[in-house]
């Protein structure tokens, strides 16, 4: 059996041309706070963190219409999805969950975000 402690991190994709871009979506739109990233892995990502999670920025090309997501939970549902349609995020609903309140959206590179608050 395995005895799980936390999530530690979450690894996401972007084009190589985009990194800077999408230091400015997860860093000023989302409102993560930038770490630092080990020099050993070399300049192509980027690392920030959420709670006490780590999002990891990685380059790569996105894969098209997946449903692999991250899914984070915050503190009020609906002033995270009002602030990300004032930043021009497109919220998409999510089946009805027991206990839970959820929407998606995709970010600017084709990878899909959840955002819940658990009822």
């Amino acid at each position: 059996m395995i005895s799980f402690k936390r999530i530690d991190h979450i690894h996401i994709c972007v084009p190589a041309e985009r990194l800077e871009e999408a230091r400015h979506f997860y860093k000023e739109v989302m409102g993560l706070n930038e770490i630092h990233r080990p020099l050993e892995l070399g300049d192509d990502g980027i690392w920030f963190t959420a709670a006490n999670i780590e999002l990891h920025v990685g380059v790569e090309e996105p894969l098209p219409g997946t449903i692999r997501h991250t899914a984070f939970e915050v503190v009020d549902l609906e002033a995270a999805r009002q602030h990300l349609i004032n930043n021009g995020v497109i919220i998409q609903k999510q089946r009805v969950l027991p206990g839970r309140s959820r929407f998606s959206f995709t970010d600017p590179f084709g990878n899909r975000m959840e955002l819940l608050q658990r009822d």
